[in-house]
């Protein structure tokens, strides 16, 4: 086993390409076209931007055929995952010779132009949404990641999901001698392992690293000439394969594959590893599947047009609105919608109860993105950034008001303000799912427990302190039967606290563990190569 010998020569805004004939060296750059724009990464979802809700899992996509436009159908798959993730966008490509990633913080449209994406020719490509779940949103940890091997090969690779022995997988590159890039996410790891095996095949070296992962990944990932996709042993996270009349996708969702009018043909299996080249499509096994897919997804997570375990999710949501009807009742006049996730849910509401559905909130479809914050002042006056009651829809009127989830509660108490000062004479809270009482350590990063506000109060207490004059959630087991699937199968782990994947004991798990490494090495006057990674 050979360590990787040197770094590719990585720059902001500027794409990284690896060519073959260059074994070992740094790799060269191209030039950013200059009318191309950099995000600053900054995204808010939120009503008021200092209430951050659940953040999206990354989104992955991949994509062999030769003879496409592979880069715009990566481009095109992203742009139907970007509800995934939002602090950056990436692609990868590859014509057989040289593998090339342009990456930079910001949404898709603002990645990529023609222009750039014209520049990035080949026959197989992968590509990424970021949303951070382990290192911070900087550049450097945008993906796809990229990492030469001695003898010139040259892996990229994207990763959805989040791993819990990050600490493990940075004390074994130290102890390999491979350097770090600047980059502290977990995905930066394993592509260095990846590429730690420079005397076999990539298939070879992944068959070998992805046993040692621990937590949850579904990967696209690439060489020069060929495209792979991984998922891990509980399959936490979402992946699918389909099919092109002249080629091969991946994808997290779907709905992505509709996208790109690629026909649907499997999930790609926990514990399953997918190669795909010119001799076709192989299947490999690297863990036994103990499959435990992500309950949010069903709730929040995915789009609404997405199947997931054959469970198409709209459907799902809807009858999920339907339980919460019957668990909990209401005498209101309309049910309403907070837009846009609780929309299924608040039909399958109005269905059950037989209360009239209609829209009480306005969405600005434009405020997402937001470079100048509010002031405390502003918020305070109410400042509307996503949402405005419709008035005359909501005067008068008994509501039901039917969202996803409530993390803090800060956002449901600002919107049942607006209800009453739009002139509502009662709000009824409903939600979708259980209460938040423990935070996800595979791919959704939630508030810390301390900041959940299920954690601190009970279900009365929650209703006082967001204003409302009654709050349901949706029992687990309401839940779990409207996704028609086993609930062997499901990970529940943010709603009961059981973690299918053991978390490690003490300070070695965290979104900043590797940052934190770092900080302690500059603190101890060692270097990353020295410092303990527990």
């Amino acid at each position: 086993m050979t360590a990787e010998p040197s770094l590719p020569n990585t720059q902001k805004g500027k794409p990284v390409r690896s060519s073959r004939p260059r074994r070992g060296g740094d790799l060269p750059e191209q030039t950013r076209p200059a009318n191309s724009r950099a995000g600053d990464g900054r995204l808010n979802h939120d009503l008021d931007p200092g209430d951050t809700g659940p953040k999206d899992a990354c989104g992955v996509f991949g994509v062999w055929a030769p003879g496409d436009e592979v880069a715009k159908l990566t481009y095109f798959g992203l742009y139907a995952l970007q509800h995934r993730g939002q602090e950056a966008a990436g692609i990868a490509v590859s014509d057989g010779a040289a593998v090339t990633v342009f990456k930079d913080l910001g949404l898709v449209a603002q990645v990529f132009d023609e222009k750039n994406l014209a520049s990035l020719t080949g026959h197989l490509a992968i590509g990424h949404n970021r949303y951070s779940t382990t290192g911070a949103p900087t550049w450097e940890n945008a993906q796809p990641t990229i990492r030469s091997t001695s003898t010139g090969t040259t892996i990229a690779l994207g990763h959805n999901g989040n791993l819990i022995n990050t600490h493990e997988l940075a004390a074994e590159c130290r102890d390999l001698g491979i350097e770090t890039d600047g980059s502290t996410n977990d995905t930066s790891l394993v592509t260095a392992l990846l590429s730690a095996y420079p005397d076999e095949s990539v298939e070879s070296a992944a068959l070998k690293v992805l046993p040692k992962l621990r937590g949850a990944f579904s990967f696209v990932f690439m060489d020069d000439n060929t495209l792979y996709a991984a998922r891990d042993a509980a399959g936490v996270r979402p992946l699918v394969l389909g099919r092109l009349d002249r080629g091969w996708v991946v994808a997290s969702e779907t709905a992505a594959l509709d996208t790109v009018g690629a026909s649907t043909v499997r999930e790609i299996e926990p514990g399953e590893l997918l190669a795909i080249d010119e001799h076709g499509l192989r299947s490999a096994r690297f863990a036994n599947p103990e499959p435990k897919g992500c309950l949010f997804e069903y709730v929040y997570l995915a789009r609404p047009d997405s199947t997931i375990a054959g469970r198409g999710v709209y459907s799902a949501r809807v009858q999920i609105g339907r339980q919460l009807a019957r668990e909990f009742p209401a005498e209101a006049d309309l049910v309403i919608p907070v837009p846009e996730s609780g929309i299924p849910a608040a039909i399958g509401y109005a269905e059950e109860a037989g209360i009239p559905y209609g829209l009480g909130f306005t969405k600005n479809s434009y405020v997402g993105r937001t470079f100048i914050q509010p002031s405390q002042t502003l918020r305070q006056l109410g400042i509307q950034l996503k949402l405005n009651p419709l008035r005359e829809q909501v005067r008068g009127k008994r509501l039901v008001v039917v969202d996803d989830s409530i993390v803090r509660g800060n956002t449901q108490r600002a919107q049942v303000r607006m209800l009453r000062e739009a002139g509502a004479l009662e709000v009824h809270v409903r939600i979708s799912s259980p209460p938040v009482k423990w935070p996800c350590f595979y791919g959704i990063d939630f508030a810390t427990k301390a900041e959940l506000i299920a954690d601190n109060l009970d279900i009365d207490g929650i209703r006082r302190s967001i204003g409302a004059d009654s709050l349901g959630f949706v029992s687990l087991d309401g839940l779990i039967s409207a996704t028609e699937q086993p609930p062997t199968r499901l990970c529940q782990a943010c709603f009961d606290g059981h973690y299918p994947m053991p978390l490690p004991e003490g300070d070695v798990i965290g979104k900043h563990l590797l940052e934190g490494l770092d900080r302690r090495s500059s603190v101890d006057g060692t270097t990353a190569k020295e410092d303990s990674a527990a």
